[in-house]
């Protein structure tokens, strides 16, 4: 189980430490709702969320057979809906350094489609995942 302590620095901003490793993240309310944009926002952390375990969960998937997926890129765009304020949309788009034959994609393509963080995600959140083999 990984604890988390996240502090309020006040300017709407916040710290939030990972107390296994002491790593730090900070964040600011984005322009458009009171901040400063100077850092990720908690929703840019969301988005920035996902994509992350998408790359991690597809380097597992092909890692066993002997596929290294590093320098993969994900270009991530966040659109906000209204009426709640919340994440309305994701669009990610993955470069990958190579092509790979197509049980490969396969198997990248179905483990983007299943980390955890995209499962954790309302059904509500439109996420777009475009694959780009160079």
């Amino acid at each position: 189980m990984n604890t988390f302590e996240i502090k309020y620095l006040g300017n709407l901003r916040t710290a939030a430490t990972h107390l296994d490793s002491g790593s730090v993240i900070n964040t600011d309310a984005p322009k458009d709702n009171h901040g400063l944009g100077a850092a990720f926002s908690p929703t840019d952390m969301v988005c920035s969320a996902l994509a992350s375990c998408i790359l991690t969960i597809m380097a597992i998937a092909v890692e066993k057979n002997g596929t290294n997926i590093k320098g993969t890129n994900a270009m991530v765009k966040k659109t906000m809906g209204n009426n709640p304020r919340r994440i309305a949309k994701i669009d990610i788009k993955l470069t990958f350094p190579m092509d790979y034959d197509e049980k490969t994609k396969l198997i990248l393509e179905r483990a983007a489609h299943n980390c955890p963080v995209h499962h954790t995600l309302s059904n509500e959140v439109e996420k777009n995942i475009h694959f780009i083999y160079s």
